[in-house]
């Protein structure tokens, strides 16, 4: 063979590597010019020098110390851990986290900073809703620096700008151990001497501290099929999803007497605490059921119509939080990847005859979805809009589309 065809080794080396030393000083030049990198000063609020030190003080008496990185106030919740990799911009503001203190297991927490902020009244596209929804946000340790072509501001900053306190240093891997094996437990975030009670959101109506105050309507049209849906704590990106299938909305508060309302469809969004808190929303629903227009609900939603259908709900130990949980649809060998943010499941065994499970959890055998044998009903536990999360699910809102048009 002749030595044009194949070159010597040494030759080959300096021929390419010249070239691919260019190409990475242009990706470099070009990434440098397409992404935003911060790196705080050390006069910032948040810079190291300058944090205060602040307390995680949990019900059984155990104390974690870390450092600020947001507002130093003290703040009292339930703990509670994601295990979610990324996506904390759409999880602190996931109305379903009122009222808790979020732990997020992943390590390094911040690196990709804050998208821009719209009007917070606006439907929003990176967030999902208009403002941050924790008591307060627990991580390993915060990235001084972030660097993603869309970021505006720091997480720091974004939660100072909303008063919302936020600690690193943080044992989040033993935190997470420990409310696994003693359940979620009440806690509060200490700064100094301003030592608070605690405080246990059950007690409350979380769904009417995050539903809205009057009705929205969106993707208004003469020939749409309208939707009802009913803010519970409704995430945004649920709203996109069923514009996405053209349809009329009109979003009510969790009271509102719906049942008496023209529409195609009925959804019933997630929100935060414990479902039997709202009984008037149950009662609206059960009326619902009583006639043939399709219903749909999601998480709380899910929790809702199964009560509406005379199922029972209780408090798991700790929750499903996380973007990787496996569910099985019934009677079949498909699995789902999901999304899912809740501390109540439906007892299976309390399911009425005329309805049956629809999926299962495949950690922990819990009910993950119900459906009508002979009525377009149907829930589910986890999330199918995601955000932040896998897909699999997203054809859940095709299904329900095709029932309305069905119908």
């Amino acid at each position: 063979m002749s030595e044009d065809v194949y070159p010597q080794p040494k030759t080959l080396v300096n021929a390419v590597i010249p070239t691919l030393l260019r190409a990475m000083f242009v990706s470099l030049r070009l990434l440098g010019k397409e992404t935003t990198m911060q790196t705080p000063s050390s006069t910032t609020p948040n810079s190291p020098s300058s944090r205060p030190k602040g307390r995680l003080i949990l019900q059984d008496g155990t104390v974690l110390e870390g450092q600020s990185f947001g507002y130093p106030h003290s703040v009292a919740g339930e703990v509670v851990f994601n295990t979610g990799m990324v996506g904390y911009p759409e999880s602190l503001t996931d109305p379903s986290y009122s009222g808790q203190i979020l732990a997020l297991t992943y390590p390094l927490v911040g690196n990709y900073g804050i998208p821009p902020v719209s009007d917070p009244k606006q439907l929003q596209n990176d967030f999902e809703s208009g403002r941050i929804q924790v008591q307060a946000l627990l991580v390993s340790e915060y990235s001084e620096r972030y660097s993603h072509w869309n970021a505006t501001r720091s997480l720091g900053d974004w939660l100072n700008t909303h008063k919302i306190p936020a600690l690193s240093g943080i044992d989040t891997r033993a935190l997470t151990m420990k409310l696994r094996e003693k359940g979620t437990m009440l806690g509060k975030v200490v700064f100094g001497n301003d030592d608070i009670d605690f405080y246990d959101p059950d007690m409350d109506n979380m769904v009417a501290q995050v539903s809205i105050p009057e009705p929205i309507r969106y993707n208004v049209g003469e020939s749409k099929k309208r939707v009802v849906v009913v803010d519970c704590g409704c995430k945004h990106n649920i709203i996109h999803h069923l514009i996405k299938q053209d349809f009329e909305l009109l979003r009510v508060p969790w009271d509102y007497s719906f049942a008496e309302l023209p529409m195609d469809g009925l959804f019933i969004s997630n929100g935060p605490g414990n479902p039997k808190m709202c009984k008037a929303t149950v009662m609206q629903i059960r009326k619902m059921l009583s006639k043939n227009t399709p219903v749909f609900g999601i998480c709380m939603g899910h929790q809702l119509m199964s009560l509406a259908a005379g199922a029972n709900t209780y408090k798991l130990k700790y929750g499903h939080r996380s973007q990787n949980q496996p569910v099985l649809e019934v009677g079949t060998n498909r699995c789902l990847i999901t999304s899912q943010n809740h501390s109540f499941a439906v007892d299976t065994e309390t399911i009425p005859p005329d309805w049956k499970p629809w999926f299962v959890n495949l950690n922990d055998d819990t009910n993950e979805g119900i459906q009508h044998k002979n009525s377009p009903f149907f829930s589910v536990q986890f999330h199918p809009e995601a955000s932040p999360g896998p897909v699999d699910a997203n054809f859940l809102f095709d299904k329900f589309a095709e029932l309305i048009h069905s119908a």
